[in-house]
């Protein structure tokens, strides 16, 4: 068990019953958790000092599942990060609830990516990124590969596990020019089917959260895809 999971505390998982493979991972990583079929539910079992994340899995009853987060949001405001399990039927509507959750994954999953997304969300964004470990710097951007930190300026970024994949990658290459295809099989991996609109939502993510003052460190290129940080000629 490391630390990042005992550090985690009590997770809330709405899933009634929960899949085995749910179960059998947030085991294997070393989360206690509670299976909850209502925000009822939620906040009798809830432990003395709160939850410390929710998993929602969306895949069975995704109706019950959206209105589960969505009452949650309302409830606990931003404080308590969200993870949200969908089938790839449901990708293209994502866009339309993401104010409802802190990051999500795909189901079926990888057990690997389904616990680095986990661990990545319930990091301690607030916490300036540490000096251990390596680091990806790029003028005012650094990002620490070992904690799955970034700063901007000094200022933590709160990414979601992919943002923070897409926005290393990019820092690793700058200057270079990557097409949405490229950087789809090179980030997410050559079995995702969530198309080329993913990385333009990401992109677009990411600027925002970069702030107005960084967000032209990813640059667009025109009919091509993206680049990060200034070319070698110069643009």
């Amino acid at each position: 068990m490391d630390d990042a999971s005992t550090a985690a505390g009590m997770l809330a998982v709405f899933a009634d019953p929960i899949a085995p493979e749910l179960a059998r991972s947030l085991d294997l990583a070393g989360y206690s958790w509670k299976s909850v079929a209502s925000i009822d539910e939620a906040s009798d079992n809830e432990p003395a000092d709160g939850w410390q994340g929710a998993i929602i899995d969306c895949t069975g009853d995704p109706e019950n599942a959206w209105a589960f987060a969505r009452t949650l949001r309302k409830s606990d405001g931003s404080h308590l990060k969200v993870l949200v399990l969908i089938g790839g039927a449901h990708l293209g509507d994502l866009h339309l609830r993401d104010d409802l959750f802190d990051d999500f994954c795909l189901s079926p999953f990888h057990p690997a990516e389904f616990e680095a997304r986990l661990r990545h969300l319930l990091w301690n964004v607030g916490d300036a990124v540490s000096p251990a470990g390596e680091l990806v710097e790029y003028g005012q951007l650094v990002l620490n590969l070992e904690t799955y930190q970034a700063t901007i300026a000094n200022r933590p970024l709160d990414m979601t596990y992919m943002e923070y994949e897409l926005l290393k990658f990019l820092a690793q290459n700058p200057g270079k020019v990557f097409t949405r295809e490229i950087l789809l099989s090179r980030v997410w991996g050559y079995e995702y089917y969530g198309g080329a609109r993913t990385v333009d939502v990401h992109i677009r993510r990411l600027r925002a959260k970069l702030g107005e003052e960084h967000a032209g460190l990813i640059a667009t290129v025109r009919s091509v895809g993206y680049r990060f940080g200034q070319s070698r000629w110069g643009n």
